[in-house]
């Protein structure tokens, strides 16, 4: 691993997307949230996922010109179809409709179908709590998991993620359904890491922390048993059910992760009871740790150190896949 400047990675990133025939405002908004979820170590869904998505646009499954759409308004709810558009730039713009319709009426959704992988799901719980807003955002996806109880996957880890806005920093929750979303089993495997606990079952069903098996047999271990898979299950029923886009099943068929189905809810109210947000961190963040000279931290609170860390130190990536974008 190396560290380079912010400034030089997203560029990197806007120059290949401008010779895939992005346009010039679309390969910067692009570019930017590849090289920010690198900055923010989110490193599965920046710089080391960058080459994959790179090859979905050559093969035409994503579109670089496609613009999103209104499909159908029923009051405050609004559903889209992305076309097939680059997921992050879609998202990008179904989040701020979201905003829209919360800054003018308290809540605003906006559900998209047709669309492609928005990389770090937390990038949209960010750009909604910027606004001001609570944001509320999930996504269906390829099967990698399970259902509780079978062998065979059938469910998407599905992120969930929820914003609330801090003036001393949001708290962001981006989480998969599956113990490791497979972006962060892939950054253990070139690190050639065990995962920290187990998470999924290896060909003979036990349980096992080589992300390498689970990465091939797609038997990832759903967050809290039995729970993370009736979790999963329902947010892919309930973006089939807003939507009326495609479901992980036929994600699936296609055997390539693209046309998937998103939900982008924002909540805006002046007073957010702010003091009563600091107690309860105040409280949590003020248990004993299990280990000694460890900490306890909200979600988001290592985001934000982590990006920190990166404007000030340069962006860590892993040098042979920068050089292979370097080469593109």
């Amino acid at each position: 691993m190396i560290r380079i400047p912010f400034a030089q990675l997203e560029q990197a990133f806007r120059k290949v997307l401008l010779q895939l025939n992005f346009p010039e405002k679309r390969a910067a908004l692009c570019a930017h949230i590849f090289a920010s979820n690198s900055r923010d170590g989110v490193h599965s869904h920046g710089l080391n996922r960058f080459p994959v998505f790179v090859q979905y646009v050559k093969e035409g499954l994503v579109h670089p010109d496609a613009e999103p759409a209104l499909l159908e308004k029923n009051g405050l709810l609004e559903t889209w179809t992305g076309s097939l558009g680059a997921g992050m730039y879609n998202a990008t713009v179904c989040m701020q409709r979201a905003i829209e319709l919360a800054q003018a009426n308290g809540i605003g959704c906006v559900a998209i179908q047709n669309t492609n992988h928005w990389m770090r799901g937390g990038t949209y719980g960010w750009q909604a709590a910027n606004a001001g807003c609570i944001g509320i955002c999930f996504t269906n996806a390829i099967a990698g998991m399970p259902a509780w109880g079978g062998v065979d996957p059938v469910l998407g880890n599905n992120p969930l993620v929820i914003a609330v806005p801090r003036a001393e920093g949001h708290i962001v929750l981006d989480m998969a359904m599956s113990q490791f979303s497979y972006g962060k089993m892939q950054e253990h495997e070139l690190k050639q890491e065990q995962l920290p606990v187990v998470g999924g079952y290896d060909d003979n069903g036990e349980l096992t922390t080589d992300p390498v098996v689970i990465r091939n047999n797609k038997r990832a271990l759903p967050i809290g048993f039995w729970k993370g898979s009736g979790l999963a299950m329902v947010l892919d029923v309930l973006l089939v059910a807003l939507s009326g886009g495609r479901s992980t099943g036929q994600i699936t068929a296609d055997k390539k992760e693209f046309g998937v189905s998103q939900c982008f809810i924002a909540l805006h109210k002046p007073d957010l009871h702010a003091a009563l947000i600091e107690e309860i961190l105040r409280y949590t963040k003020g248990s004993t740790p299990a280990t000694r000279g460890g900490r306890i931290a909200y979600p988001g609170e290592n985001t934000l150190r982590k990006r920190l860390q990166s404007e000030k130190e340069g962006v860590l990536v892993n040098e042979e896949i920068w050089a292979q974008v370097q080469a593109m």
